[in-house]
């Protein structure tokens, strides 16, 4: 057991499969080590969000899309090799709603990419991290939750 008292405090991330006519949403980006990786529009939460709320707002600010959240696919944790942090990230499943083509994505995107499965598998190498396909694998195996399986008690009046 560690010595060190400071606090363990992971990252809260959001992400969320988007899936339409047999093609999945991802966002190519510049990485850490400013190559471009392959991910599913993802990002942080924001303080006063619902987890939610922040995957609705991220899909918008690295693709383009308005969407809206039909399931929860799961929760995991991952630690990034190359910085040592590690993230909470909760995957949501979402459907496609419109695209804004005007809308300004945020500076590391290079924008949005439509692929199939067999793309995405044919060179994991791009992808941004291991849980991009894992989340696509839950995904295809038909298990999900509740969108509302998170729950954000009101303070009381």
């Amino acid at each position: 057991m560690s010595t060190d008292i400071r606090p363990w405090l992971p990252r809260v991330t959001v992400a969320t499969v988007v899936f339409e006519k047999g093609r999945y949403l991802l966002v190519e980006e510049i990485a850490e080590t400013g190559r471009p990786v392959l991910n599913q529009p993802a990002g942080h939460l924001e303080p006063g969000e619902s987890l939610a709320e922040a995957a609705v707002r991220e899909t918008l600010e690295e693709s383009g899309w308005h969407v809206q959240i039909e399931a929860l696919l799961g929760a995991s944790l991952l630690t990034n090799a190359i910085t040592g942090i590690t993230y909470y990230r909760t995957t949501f499943l979402a459907r496609p709603l419109r695209h804004d083509p005007e809308h300004v994505l945020d500076s590391e995107i290079l924008g949005p990419r439509w692929m199939s499965y067999e793309e995405i598998v044919a060179d994991l190498s791009k992808l941004r991290s291991e849980s991009v396909l894992a989340t696509i694998e839950q995904h295809r195996s038909g298990v999900s939750f509740p969108a509302d399986t998170f729950f954000y008690p009101r303070p009381a009046t």
